[in-house]
């Protein structure tokens, strides 16, 4: 049973940057879909981006896309989101989020993550 733990919340001005990390796994981690989501107060949740643990497949919403990055070390047990360039809109809190999968193929925010962890909170401030 998996455990996900988030580090590397705060608060930062509009334009700064953040970096979060996902501790996933004591031991190498393959064949998973692992993401960041987040919830803003009174908002849904949404999904951020999310990579295939081989490195592969990263995918991104749109709201996203060219300011942050996310990856996962060549152990396989750390997922990090770097945040940079970030707007008050970003504020929320971030979730990391896994899922076994068959292949990297069909790793996107769409599937039906069954492990969460306790979020950490991210305030930017314009």
């Amino acid at each position: 049973q998996l455990e996900l733990v988030e580090s590397g919340g705060g608060s930062v001005q509009a334009g700064g940057s953040l970096r979060l990390s996902c501790a996933l796994s004591e031991y190498y981690l393959s064949n998973y879909c692992v993401a960041w989501f987040r919830q803003a107060p009174g908002k849904e949740r949404e999904g951020v981006a999310s990579i295939y643990t081989d490195g592969s497949t990263t995918r991104y919403a749109d709201s996203v896309k060219g300011r942050f990055t996310i990856s996962v070390d060549n152990a396989k047990t750390t997922l990090t989101l770097q945040m940079d360039k970030l707007k008050s809109e970003d504020t929320a809190m971030y979730y990391c989020a896994a899922v076994f999968s068959g292949g990297s193929w069909i790793c996107s925010l769409s599937r039906d993550f069954d492990t969460w962890g306790q979020g950490t909170q991210v305030t930017v401030s314009s």
